[in-house]
């Protein structure tokens, strides 16, 4: 057995960075939070903009993870990564999380199983669109295991994006199930013109904008 698998093993997590920052996305932006970044992603998305938290990382305990975590006064944690649920004891620190009274929040892609997050969690599905390059990865069977507690995401790289995620939506009666993000990939999608489209189309969806980036810029642990 190598070390990593035996450290994994012992209930290490692979960190890559914790750091507290106002949340950017989804239905918390603007709230104060806790960020736990795992190492590791098995997709390359053109757009991914954590690309540094594919490698590298420093093993964990999970008990020392729970105490930076509750050095910052806020009830609000979201796992991410990379992809947080490429690593099985992902489910571990999300529950212990969640015992302890946190607001949790998971980023995941469409391709990872949801199944055994724990129902307490906020899981934010990113469906990978024709242009991130990794459409064919997503599990679509995660779609009928989301609740309203849950969120739906989608990255829009361009109009033939935007098209196929409408598809998506009506073709898979999403619309009104449960809250619908539309984000435009930094630097390819005019966030006006995503905008006007959805307004255009009368769409169920919320328009969101990358809030951290607009703050700050592209830096990483913010």
């Amino acid at each position: 057995m190598s070390n990593q698998a035996a450290q994994s093993r012992d209930g290490l997590l692979k960190i890559t960075e914790i750091f507290y920052s106002l949340q950017g996305e989804a239905r918390d932006a603007g709230r104060p939070t806790v960020f736990i970044r795992l190492t590791g992603c098995p997709l390359r998305c053109v757009y991914c903009d954590s690309e540094y938290a594919f490698y590298g990382g420093e093993w964990t305990q999970i008990d020392r993870i729970m105490e930076q975590v509750a050095a910052y006064r806020t009830p609000y944690v979201c796992v991410t990564g990379g992809e947080p649920l490429a690593q099985k004891r992902c489910h571990e620190l999300l529950n212990k999380l969640c015992e302890a009274g946190y607001r949790v929040s998971l980023e995941t892609s469409g391709a990872m199983d949801v199944s055994l997050v724990d129902e307490r969690v906020s899981r934010v599905l990113d469906i990978k669109t024709p242009g991130s390059g990794e459409a064919e990865r997503n599990l679509w069977a995660n779609l009928h295991l989301l609740t309203a507690h849950d969120q739906l995401k989608f990255v829009l790289c361009s109009r033939e994006d935007y098209d196929w995620a409408v598809v998506q939506i009506r073709s898979r009666g999403l619309d009104g199930e449960l809250d619908i993000l539309f984000s435009p990939s930094w630097g390819q999608v005019d966030p006006t013109k995503l905008a006007e489209w959805v307004l255009e189309d009368q769409l169920n969806v919320r328009v969101q904008l990358q809030l951290h980036k607009l703050l700050w810029g592209d830096v990483p642990g913010k």
